[in-house]
């Protein structure tokens, strides 16, 4: 008697079942030994170089700043002999982590990033040596910069999950960039320039959407061709225009730092997550908010059948090219406040190819994060880490060569996506056009 419409088809079908990459494996997949054989090597190089051979002098941890109403005191231990306990944790870490590959048991993401954490603290301690780990200012930096990485990250997440493959992060974090130092200089508004940066990022995506979803050209050359134009355009407006009208033109200032009462004086966490600027804000919330669209609502259902079988999808009544383009579309806009966030929420100006491969290393962060959110932030962290480290190493450490240090991020994404990243399965129809004929 009654007619069941698609819309009618597509919400049963959204409610009752959920597609799945296992849904359409023929056998499982043997788990790689690679992130335990890693894990090994950093272990032995910890307990080796910082350890045994490390320097016995004595290295101070600062927990906090002076005058914080919850104070902590420092603490002093001497390096190698606190290198050599970190290392027998990472020790106990990689004998977990064996074990799961020999029951063919992938290794959680969270002890992956322990280990990480680990490693990250006993390095620290090997380069002060002799001197002190301010631990707020390493940290809070460390958050202000993997804010573009975790936002560029958030936008490949939100693309790849829905099947496009989202390589022109680079230009649409240079995007926002652009517009917001641009934007915010001639407006003298900070949130004006934040608000247009996400909407130039938008449109940009829009363009990558179009192509590959309506006139189905491949992915990859599409995001390849955004970056070098990007980055062609924003060099010949900078040597044009805003080298020689900085004062108007390129000089928005940041946006203040806002404090957060007694949030801000917890030890080590509060400076970095609780006194700081806007974009640093914003992205705490969009974490949560993607993952939320992306794994508690129909709409972020539809978006992950759509990434995983879009075939199923749209026999069920999904818009694929719909769900695909807005998709991908939020995603640059999350970009774009990625951008942002290198003027106006943090050095003031824009400058030529500012971004600096922040967005591949964001592309590395998407595929170690395992695409999703919490785990890519966590991973972002990582990075931002070092690339602190290059700056303040070079500080406690003179020693150490500057080529090294500028590499280390880079380094770190080698390995990381390399050893760590294992046999990762990305969403089933990422990259793979679709046409109803």
């Amino acid at each position: 008697m009654f007619k069941k419409t698609n819309s009618d088809a597509a919400t049963a079908a959204s409610s009752k079942i959920e597609v799945t990459p296992a849904m359409f494996s023929s056998a499982p997949v043997k788990v790689s030994a690679k992130t335990g054989l890693v894990m090994a090597f950093f272990t032995l190089l910890v307990l080796l170089a910082f350890g045994v051979y490390g320097s016995p002098k004595g290295v101070t941890f600062q927990l906090n700043e002076a005058g914080t109403w919850l104070s902590v005191p420092d603490f002093t231990v001497s390096s190698n002999a606190f290198s050599l306990l970190l290392g027998g944790i990472l020790g106990f870490v990689t004998l977990a982590s064996t074990a799961l590959t020999i029951a063919n048991r992938p290794t959680p993401m969270w002890l992956s990033l322990f280990f990480g954490l680990v490693g990250a603290t006993s390095l620290l301690a090997w380069l002060a040596a002799g001197a002190s780990v301010p631990l707020p200012f390493i940290l809070s930096n460390a958050v202000v910069l993997a804010v573009p990485i975790i936002l560029g990250a958030l936008g490949g997440v939100m693309s790849e999950r829905v099947g496009v493959v989202n390589i022109a992060i680079e230009g649409q974090l240079l995007t926002g960039a652009f517009v917001a130092a641009v934007v915010g200089s001639l407006t003298d508004n900070l949130w004006l320039g934040l608000i247009t940066a996400a909407i130039a990022s938008a449109l940009l995506s829009m363009s990558l959407a179009s192509l590959a979803i309506k006139y189905l050209v491949d992915q990859i050359i599409i995001g390849v061709l955004i970056n070098v134009l990007v980055i062609g355009v924003t060099n010949f407006l900078y040597s044009q225009w805003l080298a020689g009208d900085g004062k108007n033109s390129n000089f928005p200032g940041t946006f203040e730092i806002v404090k957060i009462p007694v949030l801000s004086d917890i030890p080590i966490i509060g400076e970095a997550l609780f006194a700081n600027r806007v974009t640093v804000y914003i992205t705490l919330l969009l974490v949560p908010l993607v993952w939320f669209m992306l794994f508690r609502t129909k709409l972020g259902l539809r978006a992950r059948a759509v990434g995983e079988h879009p075939l199923a999808a749209d026999t069920v009544g999904i818009n694929v090219a719909r769900t695909r383009f807005w998709w991908v579309t939020a995603g640059g806009a999350i970009a774009g406040i990625g951008g942002a966030a290198l003027t106006i929420g943090n050095v003031g100006a824009f400058g030529r190819e500012m971004s600096g491969g922040l967005g591949f290393i964001a592309l590395a962060v998407v595929i170690l994060g395992r695409w999703q959110p919490f785990y890519v932030s966590a991973a972002a962290l990582l990075f931002g880490f070092a690339i602190i480290m290059r700056i303040w190493a070079n500080q406690v450490s003179p020693g150490i060569p500057t080529d090294f240090i500028t590499m280390v991020p880079y380094l770190v994404t080698l390995i990381a996506v390399a050893g760590f990243a294992g046999k990762v399965k990305p969403p089933a129809a990422s990259g793979q056009p679709y046409s109803k004929s």
